[in-house]
């Protein structure tokens, strides 16, 4: 190892008192998260702030700092629309013969079906990708690692960060997923992993009234 390989680190916030009052703040705002499916169509989201959500996702640790993941966002009204009828194309399928009864039963609560008209609705929709593999400047095949893994802790930062930008989202994994692909022209080594619409929700918007399980059923203390 070089000397210069490592660098001092800095403690961030500097104090306790300042770290204890931030994370306050953090805690209290993250827990009113909620996945939104209705989006205020006349607000807008400007591109700056979709900038910094993406770099603070792009901040999260990965396998051997590969970074195994890419991030388009879309704002084109003409391709938001093309993604749009391809996601509810490959959704009717999944509504009417993939989803078995225990599943469709599961969704209940939620009053979802193959109509999908968020994906115009909200101003923006960030696709995520994973990187399988790396191809480096002589078009030779680099191998990333913990890709699921690594792309999965990014896409936790990503929505963290819309939702403390004072915006809304909602996870969407269409099953298939390989349209995106192609409608946005993405390489080979990459293959989508989430689907997320970011925008204000509307004024009238409503979220399913679920309860989260409780401490003690999801961790232990030893």
């Amino acid at each position: 190892m070089k000397e210069d390989d490592h660098i001092p680190y800095t403690p961030w916030p500097k104090s306790n008192i300042e770290a204890q009052s931030i994370f306050v703040s953090f805690s209290e705002s993250i827990v009113t998260r909620r996945s939104m499916r209705f989006y205020d169509v006349a607000k807008g989201v400007d591109r700056e702030t979709i900038e910094k959500i993406i770099r603070i996702a792009s901040s999260a640790p990965s396998g051997a700092n590969k970074q195994p993941w890419h991030f388009v966002a879309v704002q084109d009204p003409e391709v938001k629309r093309q993604i749009r009828e391809a996601a509810e194309k490959e959704e009717k399928v999944f509504y009417k013969d993939r989803a078995g009864e225990k599943w469709l039963k599961d969704l209940e609560p939620f009053a979802t079906n193959w109509q999908k008209p968020f994906l115009e609705e909200a101003p923006w929709l960030i696709v995520v990708f994973r990187q399988n593999y790396d191809i480096d400047a002589l078009g030779v095949k680099t191998k990333n690692y913990y890709v699921q893994e690594s792309v999965g802790i990014a896409c936790g930062f990503l929505i963290a960060s819309i939702h403390m930008a004072g915006l809304a989202t909602l996870t969407h994994t269409p099953s298939p997923m390989g349209f995106l692909s192609k409608i946005l022209g993405r390489p080979e080594n990459e293959k989508p992993f989430l689907l997320l619409p970011v925008g204000h929700p509307a004024t009238d918007g409503t979220v399913p009234n679920i309860q989260r399980k409780n401490l003690d059923e999801i961790s232990d203390f030893i």
